[in-house]
């Protein structure tokens, strides 16, 4: 990590594999640690997504999760998941000199190269023995190997970037994030009112398929609408026949890119 992330508080525990990083950061949480913890396995051998999906981990990649305790309210927990986002989008931007449009973030938590996704993060929260909450947040990052098989296309930052390595990645990742998580406690400071206000900005800045025809697909069934945009909560802001509606959680899909 770099002396600026160092000298903000943040620790780093390296193993060479584990089963998940997640799970890792949890057991740390559950045996009393304050929190501000990084941990990168060079390989996973039980990575999970969103909604139990396996996460195929194979040596080359980053798996990265960070240990938070008390950051926030439960309430606004949700946020740190577009905190994340940003922390990687400008990471990776860092890393390949490749921005926007290119480089775009998909609701809620992916990360897109050209369509094709190449990370993906998991938001969790728990509950510990001594009462505290403890978030953490997961990172996968395709560097060197991209997934086959996914029902939406996958590549990896080395297409663009040979020789990018999975430490030049969390290098930049741990120092975006620790800025970024910074600001967003600075605006809960600053602004009661709408402290997710700028978060929200920048993210939609960044974001793909504002403003275009999109489908989720929720445990209900599929929605299609425009997606107009985040609510001061996060959700998804979706315009469909029946007038405007706000989606806490699903998944997102463009009919340009049908299958991303």
């Amino acid at each position: 990590m770099s002396p600026e992330t160092e000298s903000a508080g943040y620790r780093l525990l390296s193993l060479a594999v584990t089963g998940s990083t997640n799970d890792d950061a949890l057991a740390a949480a559950r045996s009393g640690d304050p929190g501000q913890l990084w941990v990168v396995a060079a390989e996973q051998r039980a990575g999970r997504g969103r909604h139990g999906r396996q996460w195929s981990s194979p040596p080359g990649n980053l798996y990265a999760s960070l240990l938070l305790i008390e950051p926030c309210e439960v309430a606004i927990a949700p946020q740190l998941g577009f905190v994340a986002g940003l922390a990687l989008h400008e990471a990776v931007e860092a890393v390949t000199g490749l921005g926007a449009p290119r480089l775009s973030l998909k609701w809620p938590n992916d990360l897109l190269l050209d369509g094709a996704k190449i990370s993906g993060l998991l938001l969790e929260g728990h509950r510990t023995e001594r009462g505290s909450l403890a978030i953490i947040i997961g990172f996968g990052v395709n560097v060197a190997f991209a997934p086959t098989g996914t029902p939406y296309p996958a590549t990896t930052l080395q297409a663009v970037r040979p020789g990018l390595t999975r430490e030049d990645v969390f290098l930049a990742l741990s120092t975006a994030f620790g800025r970024t998580f910074a600001a967003w406690r600075a605006s809960m400071r600053m602004n009661s009112t709408d402290p997710f206000g700028p978060i929200r900005r920048l993210w939609l800045e960044r974001a793909a398929g504002v403003g275009s025809e999109v489908t989720l697909r929720l445990p209900s069934g599929e929605k299609k609408g425009i997606f107009e945009g985040l609510d001061r909560f996060g959700r998804l802001q979706l315009k469909g026949p029946a007038g405007g509606e706000v989606i806490d959680a699903g998944d997102l899909y463009f009919p340009n890119f049908s299958t991303i």
